[in-house]
């Protein structure tokens, strides 16, 4: 094969513009496609700016004509020619530089290439297991090197916004001490401190408050988390996310600024201009009309609560429900009233994957009203209920009893579905909002004690303190999220910072003193020694990154990201090891469990 002996590449391939007409030019890059026409070889070569074309006769020189003639798709060339234009009737009006060519005048094949196993293109069909296992393959396509250029400036963003606003980057570390309060963590044995382990971050949480303690008062890090957790099409084993904490900020200093580091980011990558301040809802209110607390905003189509308007009716379902506790919930699809009964039917099994046991609807026809519930309710009440709902003739009413946590999951998603099928949803649109007011505490059905919704470093509200240790359920944390388009980006809280709170904490959710102090220790004495007030938060780039490139995956704005089984197919990580490692590491392995290991 060629070398780069002598040529020094003077332009990248989609950067050459008519401005270089008649002049020299020495370019690298991939070979996208050959075109061979007898006397003339057109190559079209690629690198990550684009493509250009390239044209070898032997008539400009025959040695590089001879080249032309061996090489093949992905082939990797060094090309010296003098640009010119293309003739008129073969102008590419589709490529930028397609009113140019490259005339060869010298090419060197710096390697050949075996035949992909897929085509290097956009919008290409093939297996996603096969795009991940050539990941090196799939990153060629431009697609999807735009994504990695789009997270490069996005981070870089975020470093410029912060740095002028006092910000310092910090890195923390990466081999911690566990402790499993949330998802589980990720060990990493110690050969030097035998039987004991290391855990890798969930995220840089205690030591950003550290940091606070410490006088560094405006911190950052663009940080990678790990989190051993079952994936979805949004998690990662491993992802990154930028990490802030700031001391001596109110809530209100936190979020103004946050909405202003978006507003910076999405302007400067997107040419996005985000509307500001961005719209506010507590936790309640989400849940009371969403059912959920990463509400959609970019359509309407709110909850509205029917239960006491059904409570005295024959509806012996309604009826049960209520009597249980439970509620009943509505929502209008405006204009959908001529729903076929065949998709109706779809409908109750929908809800049925989110554990409601069944849905019940009204039709509110130019010919009529339409319900299979109109002999329980009665008309009187199915009119009272489309008032209720803002119902007008052409719409459709659906609702759902049950708990109010089923009522919640399973009304939500059929919001989300039924706004899809309206085509209610504007892709083009970032709809932002913050949610406030979180609840402290979530009861753990499982483990029958209270545990943190976000983490237990998350300030109670002032005005209820009191009910720590006689009401945690009623109990609000100092705690927002910022939601896009019903995707939680990220959010956080302004933390504890006094001692005896802490501590009043971890007792309401079931932590011992001993507990607490084996866990978190090195925190609780830190707080002895004049903690500032301080808060932050953190987002999630991957889903801000997937959300600003509308993807429907983090795998598509990840390099090397990892299946839902948390593998890479690529280099079919996790694999085993040999005895020889585990024994060095102190880690003995049963013996039906000796498969796992190498020899």
């Amino acid at each position: 094969m060629d070398t780069m002996e002598g040529l020094s590449r003077s332009h990248y391939c989609g950067e050459v513009t008519e401005a270089e007409k008649g002049k020299e030019v020495i370019l690298c890059g991939w070979v996208e496609r050959r075109r061979d026409h007898g006397g003339l070889i057109f190559i079209d070569l690629r690198d990550r700016t684009g493509v250009i074309q390239v044209v070898a006769s032997p008539d400009y020189e025959e040695q590089s004509f001879k080249k032309a003639e061996q090489v093949r798709t992905e082939y990797v060339l060094a090309i010296r020619g003098e640009v010119r234009m293309r003739d008129e009737a073969t102008v590419n009006q589709k490529m930028p530089t397609g009113t140019i060519e490259v005339r060869c005048d010298e090419m060197r094949i710096l390697n050949s290439s075996k035949t992909p196993p897929f085509y290097i293109e956009d919008n290409v069909d093939v297996d996603e297991s096969i795009r991940l296992k050539y990941r090196y393959l799939d990153l060629r396509r431009p697609e999807m090197q735009k994504n990695l250029i789009m997270r490069h400036r996005v981070k870089h963003a975020m470093r410029e916004f912060l740095d002028k606003n006092g910000f310092f980057e910090i890195e923390t570390p990466e081999l911690c001490k566990s402790t499993p309060e949330g998802a589980r963590d990720y060990l990493v044995p110690s050969r030097v401190n035998p039987g004991k382990f290391y855990a890798l971050p969930q995220s840089p949480q205690l030591f950003k408050q550290l940091l606070m303690i410490s006088g560094m008062d405006r911190y950052f890090q663009i940080a990678r988390c790990f989190r051993d957790e079952d994936l979805r099409a949004d998690r990662q084993p491993e992802f990154t996310q930028l990490d802030m904490e700031m001391s001596f900020m109110s809530q209100e200093q936190i979020l103004q600024l946050t909405e202003q580091l978006m507003h910076y980011i999405f302007e400067e990558v997107l040419g996005h201009d985000i509307q500001l301040p961005i719209q506010r809802i507590t936790w309640d209110y989400a849940m009371k009309y969403y059912g959920s607390d990463k509400p959609d905003l970019r359509f309407d189509m709110k909850f509205t609560d029917i239960t006491e308007l059904v409570r005295g009716t024959e509806f012996k379902v309604f009826r049960s429900v209520i009597e249980k506790g439970g509620q009943v919930k509505a929502i209008n699809v405006k204009g959908y009233s001529q729903i076929p009964r065949r998709e109706l039917d779809g409908l109750v099994e929908y809800v049925g994957h989110y554990g409601a046991k069944g849905l019940a609807w009204i039709c509110f026809t130019p010919d009529g009203i339409k319900s299979q519930v109109m002999k329980f309710l009665g008309e009187d009440t199915i009119q009272a209920i489309g008032t209720a709902c803002g119902s007008e003739t052409g719409d459709l009413v659906l609702m759902i009893a049950d708990k109010p946590a089923v009522v919640a999951a399973a009304l939500g998603e059929l919001r989300k579905e039924m706004a899809r099928r309206t085509h209610l949803i504007d892709e083009n649109k970032f709809a932002f909002t913050w949610v406030l007011d979180f609840p402290m505490f979530e009861y753990n059905e499982e483990e029958k004690r209270y545990v943190a919704m976000h983490h237990p470093f998350t300030a109670p509200r002032d005005e209820d303190l009191d009910k720590l240790e006689t009401d945690p359920g009623h109990v609000y944390a100092k705690a927002y999220d910022l939601v896009l388009n019903g995707v939680e980006l990220g959010g956080g809280s302004l933390r504890i910072y006094q001692q005896d709170i802490q501590q009043r904490v971890f007792k309401a959710i079931g932590l011992t003193p001993e507990d607490a102090n084996e866990k978190f220790g090195f925190l609780l004495r830190a707080f002895e020694y004049g903690a500032p007030p301080h808060g932050g938060l953190a987002f999630g780039l991957d889903r801000m990154i997937m959300l600003m490139l509308k993807r429907k995956s983090i795998r598509d704005v990840i390099a090397f990201p990892k299946t839902q089984n948390a593998i890479d197919q690529m280099s079919e990580a996790p694999g085993e090891v040999a005895v020889k490692q585990l024994r060095e590491l102190h880690i003995h392995v049963d013996a039906e469990d000796k498969n796992l290991v190498k020899k």
